[in-house]
């Protein structure tokens, strides 16, 4: 198996049989920590490998942006799982494996005959976990089961497109695809608590994490506000229903961010724009008030910044004040918080004579070095290497028992 990383999950060996979004950010979590990750695709390959953007000079077109994004430091496998010999070959490396996921439709592993019971036979400490739009029947069976979801769908679901956007605009989408991030990091938790179990216990697990469950995790404030004030929440633009100022604010080149509820904040802000006066008035003393007259507050606040840049702006509150600019991508590239953090890396692209950008795992430890960042593995790069490799581990521990 692949030993050279250096991460905390050195040693760890995932079988990945993911594609597009949800699954794959799951085990490039894992793979940035250090796993050996083993990407397992169909012939024709993950569908994600063809959706772009290609870099101009890319005749190859083996993969584009979104597919070297979310498939760094991974290794490339194919298996033709509709096969005896695929399903064989996938079965020897399960003996050998300690974590799979996948993110097929429900049913599709057992229709193989690869389900979770089945694999268990063959490794009872097989941490297996699937992310799916609706669950699984094993931990709760959901009458949508069976459907399909991508992002946009579990966003309107869960209740988060009902909550953003302008009170006189429809519900939005938020701009990443959280319905499928979010699930991914909740599949990593979970699975890493299971292999922890695995590992001090010598029990395997089923973790299953669905997309639809996942969002509505993360709206948690329209569930308490619903269950004890019998309101239903909706959108009220860059606004919060129970903190005073939490908004967004022009500038006179963009905008900016300000939250300043708590009131030590709110008299620190008052006195460096030069507005004592909001400190005394009963109307915006506290934060309660505050929220009662959150347009009196915006007027304030916005008469201020809209007459200074976001560089003034930072510069008179940062440091003080909760504060921050709004950052399209470009600014991200020149912003020295990212630059410092090394959160930007660069890596090859086959097919490409320079180098692309993507962005780096936020997940940093004192005592280990930075992870070494590899571009996403070609369509079944590794597969004779990774399939030599397991047969070897198989013969050894065959003349070890013998």
């Amino acid at each position: 198996m692949n030993t050279n990383s250096t991460g905390p999950l050195r040693g760890v060996v995932v079988l990945d049989l993911t594609a597009v979004l949800a699954g794959p950010f799951a085990t490039m979590v894992l793979a940035d920590l250090g796993a050996d990750v083993i990407k397992i695709e169909p012939p024709r390959g993950d569908f994600i490998r063809q959706q772009g953007p290609f870099a101009p000079d890319d005749e190859l077109r083996a993969y584009g942006g979104y597919f070297q994004s979310i498939n760094r430091n991974k290794r490339s496998v194919v298996l033709d799982l509709t096969t005896i010999g695929g399903r064989d070959a996938l079965l020897e490396m399960v003996i050998h494996a300690d974590v799979l996921v996948e993110n097929y439709s429900h049913g599709v592993m057992d229709r193989l005959g690869l389900a979770y019971e089945q694999l268990r036979e063959v490794n009872p400490k097989l941490v297996y976990t699937a992310v799916r739009g609706f669950g699984d029947e094993r931990t709760g069976a959901s009458p949508m089961r069976e459907w399909p979801a991508y992002d946009i769908n579990v966003q309107a679901l869960s209740g988060l497109m009902e909550v953003t956007g302008s009170p006189d605009g429809p519900p939005m989408k938020a701009g990443p695809g959280l319905g499928d991030t979010v699930a991914g990091l909740f599949a990593v938790v979970g699975l890493l608590s299971a292999l922890h179990r695995a590992q001090r216990d010598g029990v395997g697990s089923f973790v299953d994490v669905a997309m639809y469950d996942a969002m509505l995790a993360m709206c948690e404030r329209t569930v308490y506000q619903y269950s004890y004030t019998g309101t239903v929440p909706t959108r009220q633009g860059n606004t919060h229903p129970l903190l005073s100022p939490f908004e967004v604010l022009p500038a006179s080149d963009g905008w900016v961010s300000i939250a300043a509820p708590a009131d030590g904040h709110w008299i620190e802000l008052c006195s460096l724009i030069g507005r004592p006066d909001l400190i005394a008035d009963p109307r915006t003393r506290s934060n309660v008030a505050r929220t009662r007259h959150q347009e009196l507050v915006r007027e304030a606040l916005s008469e201020w910044t809209s007459t200074r840049s976001k560089h003034q702006i930072t510069a008179a509150l940062g440091g003080n004040v909760p504060v921050a600019a709004v950052n399209n991508v470009e600014d991200i590239f020149a912003d020295p918080h990212v630059k410092a953090r090394g959160m930007l890396a660069d890596v090859r692209h086959p097919g490409s004579a320079r180098p692309v950008t993507i962005v780096n795992t936020p997940i940093r430890f004192a005592d280990l070095p930075p992870a070494t960042v590899r571009r996403a593995p070609l369509l079944g790069e590794h597969t004779a290497e990774v399939l030599a490799e397991f047969a070897s581990v198989t013969t050894q521990k065959e003349e070890e028992h013998a």
